[in-house]
Formats: structure tokens, sequence, C-alpha cells
């Protein structure tokens, strides 16, 4: 059986996925499964994955759903991946040609029971890496740490064994489209460390129809997957109360969004929240200022 699947949520990209699968093809090791999600495509997604399907180049796993939202698509994503490992790429994103060969050939090396994955790092198309680098002399960390204790900055690319990848299962909340996909990954880092490798596994695009690229809007109109990402943050055992003031300020803020005025009740935080209020107040009116009203 192959080691790993890179798997890919789609949604109405068909115009930049070939980027994707032609850095697939050119992996020097191939003995890996693409899988695709596509959350509910409306142009011709699925006839052109058809066509690479017929070449043969690699082996390409097609699976059609409504439209669920990015957390949605890995949540598919991760009840269908049965290889060891597995790493997303997203749809406007390509992995350089070494990069499977980087994943399965560490992983071989350092296998272990004791972590949850491997953290290795993002460039964009010019070869620069996103932010900084990992630190050099660490050979784990959780991803938490590496960003509030060690000064690690920029997105960087996560590579888990599949087997815990498909705990904490991302809420599903009607009519929205958003959870923060940091719950799974602090979550874990709750249990395990993860290896670090720095070396450029991931060639990522920021397109201006991008997730990343529209978040204020994703913060207008998915105030209950925000809400309740902030609170599964709140309750994070190793985080200090600096950061979980930062989400509570958040979470008032996305409270007020959706209407709720029971949110001091159900937080997990009673005083930092009520502490939170004026600043989430403002946050809240800086949002509704900033955005158009959810659809």
């Amino acid at each position: 059986m192959k080691m790993l699947t890179v798997f890919t949520p789609t949604y109405n990209r068909a115009y930049c996925l070939s980027s994707c699968y032609e850095s697939l093809v050119s992996q020097t090791n191939k003995e890996f499964t693409w899988l695709i999600i596509d959350d509910g495509s409306t142009d011709n997604t699925k006839e052109i994955v058809q066509e690479w399907i017929d070449e043969g180049e690699i082996e390409i796993r097609y699976h059609w759903q409504e439209n669920q939202g990015m957390h949605g698509a890995h949540n598919t994503a991760y009840e269908l991946i049965d290889t060891e490992l597995n790493v997303c790429i997203d749809s406007d994103d390509s992995m350089p040609s070494d990069a499977v060969e980087k994943i399965t050939s560490f992983w071989e090396a350092n296998r272990s029971d004791e972590v949850s994955g491997i953290i290795g790092l993002d460039a964009n198309s010019s070869g620069d890496i996103i932010g900084t680098k990992l630190p050099e002399k660490m050979k784990r960390s959780t991803l938490f740490d590496l960003y509030n204790q060690h000064g690690v900055k920029g997105d960087k690319k996560v590579v888990y064994r599949t087997e815990l990848s498909k705990r904490y299962p991302y809420p599903i909340f009607s009519d929205e489209r958003y959870v923060g996909l940091a719950y799974k990954y602090f979550k874990l880092d709750e249990e395990f460390e993860m290896l670090l490798l720095n070396e450029v596994l991931c060639i990522v695009e920021y397109l201006p129809d991008g997730s990343s690229m529209n978040m204020l809007n994703q913060y207008r109109k998915n105030p209950k997957g925000f809400a309740f990402y902030r609170k599964e943050l709140m309750k994070l055992t190793f985080a200090n109360t600096s950061f979980k003031f930062r989400q509570a300020v958040h979470y008032v803020s996305s409270s007020l969004l959706m209407k709720n005025w029971k949110f001091i009740k159900e937080t997990p935080c009673k005083l930092l929240t009520l502490l939170a209020i004026p600043l989430g107040c403002i946050l809240f009116l800086f949002v509704t200022t900033k955005t158009k009203v959810a659809r």
C-alpha cells in the first residue's frame, strides 16, 4: 500500500487546478494517491479530472459532494483516506518535484507513534520561504509552540498520520461554510508533538478568490463557525492567558454577529470573556463596517 495521500479540496477551481496536477505528475516518487474532494463545483472540474484519470500518469481518486466549505471537504477527505500519511495541497498550490520523496523518506527514517506527523515549509513561486524557517536545532515541536513560543511565522505545511487526523471532525453549521482548520491541529497538539522538516513541501499561490484573501467576509458570513473555533481555542490546556483573551475578544464579536445573547453562559472562560466585551464590541463594529451583509 502507498504511504501518502495528497488531498485537494476544490470548488469551481477548474481554471487553476492544472498547476497542482502538473506538479504531482512531475514527482520523483509517484508512490502516492491524489484525492480530489470536489465541494460542489458547477464548472467543468469533473470533466478535467476525468481526462487526467484517463491519462493514467498518477493514481487519482475523485469525490463530489454538496458544498460544505473547506472544513467539510477536509472531513470527507479524512473519512476516505486509507494511507498512513496525508497532506493537503490546495487547488491553487503545487508541490516541488521532490516533495513526496522528501516526505516519505523522512518518515521512513523517523517514523514514531509518539508524533502526529511532520511540519514542513511553504514557499512562494519565486522560491522564497513564507515567513520563517523552523528552528534549526529542534527535532520536534507542536504547531502551537512553534508560533507562540519559538517565533516561527508564516504558513507551514503539515503532514499528518491519518489515524490521528480522523479525530476531531469539524462541525457543520447550517448555512455556514467555514470553521478554522487549526481546531483539529491544536487538539492533536494537546497529545502529540510533530517532527520538523526544514524543506519546502508546498508552493503556495494566494489567489483573489481564495479563503485567506477574503477572511473578513468569511468572518461576517460564518459567525457560528468562528465562535465555535474561538471557544475551542479558549479550552486549550497549554494556552496562556494572553492567547485565551484574544480568542475571547473574537468570540464576543462572533457572538454579537449571530445575535447570541447567551455567550457569557456558553463561554469556557467567563471572566476573560467579560473582560473582552469592550474590545469584542469594537471588533464587531469594525467587521460590520468593513464587510457586506452576509448572504
